[in-house]
């Protein structure tokens, strides 16, 4: 059965590949629960959504000006929000495929917006250093706070439930606690550009532009665990957790995706991996519940899901 594979073995059959976007694919989000469904953003403007297990695209929502750079998605999977060149967020109801609110004050794109867990507020970071909260179950167009500590672009946050974490291409990991008022700023040295948090919120895993991809310790800053071999050092090249949290998977700017053991570190095979895109994996996402499946997008336009093949169950 494929879901008694290990967990230290990677899907490496593409089930489907989705290529309607007309150049580089920026971001793709599985939907929330038994995650049938993907959206995608790209270069070209629009956002598509795909059922996952046919390769067929459902519907397209364009409304954005310039290319998309980040997606988010409602637990209940009825709304997302997107981002990018506008210096706009976009607010989105999937059955009408129309936007429902745009939250402007940013002064330079937006790179990365992510909702609290039940979507009443949305977090943004853009190219003009500063992360803005939005309560969206407010009339005000205003951000109920703007955090400005960062000294150069924001590039990736997570939210949590009394903290906002942020990476900057500053080379800081900074984590805001909300209840209790205080800011810790972890030196990485490097611009940061994806942070993922375990699901127990002890580690994160922070990826940075010197092809280094370190598990940090959530309470402390401290670097726990440091995955290398790939090439990442120009472009965000978004890593995450294998199933269970067992593994680390990240794709990189040559088109292949790499696999790390979580605790030793130690790359998973094939090593080196295959060239499996023809230009830089710019995101990699796990399936929420499946453990034979995962995606990749990248700026060859297409997006590839992945797999195990018959002989590798």
């Amino acid at each position: 059965m494929a879901h008694s594979r290990s967990p230290h073995t990677l899907p490496r059959t593409v089930h489907v590949a989705l290529n309607s976007h007309k150049g580089p694919v920026n971001v793709a989000r599985y939907s929330k629960g038994s995650a049938k469904y993907i959206l995608t953003g790209g270069q070209d403007r629009t956002i598509r959504l795909w059922n996952a297990n046919l390769g067929t695209e459902v519907k397209v929502f364009a409304a954005h000006g310039y290319e998309v750079l980040s997606i988010t998605v409602s637990e209940d999977n009825a709304k997302f929000a997107s981002s990018g060149g506008d210096r706009s967020i976009f607010l989105w109801d999937v059955a009408t495929a129309t936007t429902t609110r745009r939250l402007s004050g940013h002064m330079g794109k937006v790179h990365v917006v992510e909702f609290n867990k039940d979507a009443s507020v949305v977090a943004s970071g853009s190219y003009d250093a500063s992360v803005r909260l939005w309560d969206l179950r407010a009339q005000s167009r205003s951000p109920i706070q703007v955090l400005d500590e960062a000294r150069d672009a924001i590039q990736t946050l997570h939210v949590g439930a009394t903290t906002i974490i942020s990476g900057s291409v500053d080379g800081y990991i900074r984590t805001y606690d909300l209840r209790k008022g205080e800011l810790r700023s972890d030196f990485i040295g490097h611009p940061v550009t994806s942070l993922v948090p375990t699901q127990d919120g002890q580690t994160l895993l922070a990826a940075s532009l010197d092809s280094h991809i370190r598990l940090m310790d959530m309470s402390n800053g401290k670097m726990l665990n440091d995955f290398i071999g790939h090439k990442n050092d120009s472009y965000r090249c978004r890593a995450c957790f294998g199933h269970a949290e067992a593994s680390i998977v990240c794709g990189d700017e040559k088109g292949m995706i790499w696999a790390w053991d979580l605790l030793d570190a130690r790359l998973l095979d094939p090593n080196p991996p295959p060239k499996v895109h023809s230009k830089l994996v710019t995101w990699t996402e796990y399936h929420p519940s499946e453990p034979d499946e995962f995606m990749t997008s990248s700026a060859d336009g297409t997006v590839k899901v992945w797999r195990s093949s018959p002989q590798e169950e």
